[in-house]
């Protein structure tokens, strides 16, 4: 069993920001597959369903970015997921928009979502799916332009990234995550 979390902060308020793209590519993934995310449990909104004959959980945690790995946490233990098969699915400002990266492993960053599910894993050997988000111009605030608004074409590149990244996801599940990242990393 697959756990596939994406990190984001509770839709109503937080749709079609940059913030978001992780809980983007769990919609992406849930629409291509027939999962709905409709349920809830430990903090989080979830389905079940089967991504390339292997059963997934698709989780979009509901305790605001800073506190993802709460959530996770409970589902990974709960359910006895083990690291190597988590996916987690963040937006990532040192990558430009319209890339992706596949890592088995690695530090979070600045991101504070990623910070937070590392410190409640205890580890760092996890897979993970990388998307540009792009850095703000210099006179810009950082919060401002990762939970601001998105002009219409910068958005529609972010909607190609989240189809590609729910195709990396699903080819990691597949084949195994070596060659999905010498098909999709650039």
């Amino acid at each position: 069993m697959f756990l596939i979390v994406g990190l984001g902060n509770p839709e109503r308020d937080y749709a079609n920001t940059r913030h978001n793209m992780g809980f983007d590519v769990i919609n992406e993934l849930s629409n291509h597959n027939q999962i709905e995310v409709k349920k809830t449990k430990f903090e989080g909104l979830y389905g079940n369903g089967v991504i390339a004959g292997e059963k997934v959980i698709l989780l979009k945690p509901q305790t605001f970015m800073n506190l993802s790995g709460k959530s996770l946490i409970q589902f990974a233990n709960f359910f006895k997921i083990e690291p190597d098969h988590i996916i987690v699915i963040y937006d990532d400002m040192d990558l430009p928009i319209g890339t992706i990266k596949i890592r088995k492993k690695g530090g979070p960053g600045t991101h504070n979502g990623m910070k937070s599910v590392v410190q409640m894993m205890g580890r760092e050997d996890f897979p993970r799916v990388r998307i540009g988000i792009g850095r703000p111009k210099e006179d810009e605030n950082i919060i401002d332009y990762v939970i601001g608004y998105v002009p219409e074409e910068e958005l529609e590149e972010l909607r190609k990234s989240t189809k590609k990244a729910a195709k990396a996801i699903e080819a990691i599940i597949e084949n195994g995550i070596d060659k999905a990242m010498n098909q999709y990393n650039e």
